[in-house]
């Protein structure tokens, strides 16, 4: 009976994460679909990942990153080729990954609302001397199979979303 009450629960809570409501915006203020390379989104090669599994949004150093949607934050810091980095939970139990800030807004609490300030775009990780940019990436953690396709690391789009089709289909 206990497991009964505990499968309904998470079933509960799954479903409830796809009920938040969502229209998200450019995690870039100011930016504009202009701002990226459309055909950068499993672009290859992309170095050592293989393919580009994100896009990278262009803009002036230190100006503000966003939250496109609102999410709960879990990690605020350096990662490896990332830089300085934000990773969030938002709607529909999709991680939003923002690399290369400059800096990473301190005063952002557990919770992000959407439009509220995350960090700036800069050049940090890998992106060390190129342009400024945030590098934008989303990742289902509910697997998205008929996404699945024969490209370089295709069964990888399972999980990740293409951020274009994202920002705008909402």
């Amino acid at each position: 009976m206990k497991l009964t009450y505990v499968g309904l629960a998470l079933a509960l809570l799954l479903l409830g994460g796809y009920l938040i409501p969502e229209s998200p915006v450019i995690p870039v203020k100011g930016a504009s679909s202009k701002d990226w390379n459309s055909q950068t989104f499993w672009y290859e090669p992309w170095g050592p990942s293989g393919v580009h599994k994100g896009i990278d949004i262009f803009a002036a150093k230190n100006t503000a990153v966003i939250a496109p949607t609102p999410m709960l934050i879990f990690y605020r810091g350096d990662f490896f080729k990332g830089g300085n980095v934000v990773v969030g939970l938002g709607p529909k139990w999709q991680i939003h990954y923002f690399a290369h800030l400059a800096q990473i807004e301190s005063t952002t609490g557990l919770i992000a609302h959407q439009g509220e300030t995350l960090g700036t775009v800069g050049d940090t990780g890998n992106a060390q001397g190129k342009p400024p940019h945030l590098h934008y990436s989303i990742l289902s953690l509910l697997p998205k199979p008929w996404l699945i396709d024969t490209s370089t690391q295709g069964y990888k789009k399972a999980f990740y979303q293409n951020p274009i089709s994202y920002l705008e289909t909402h």
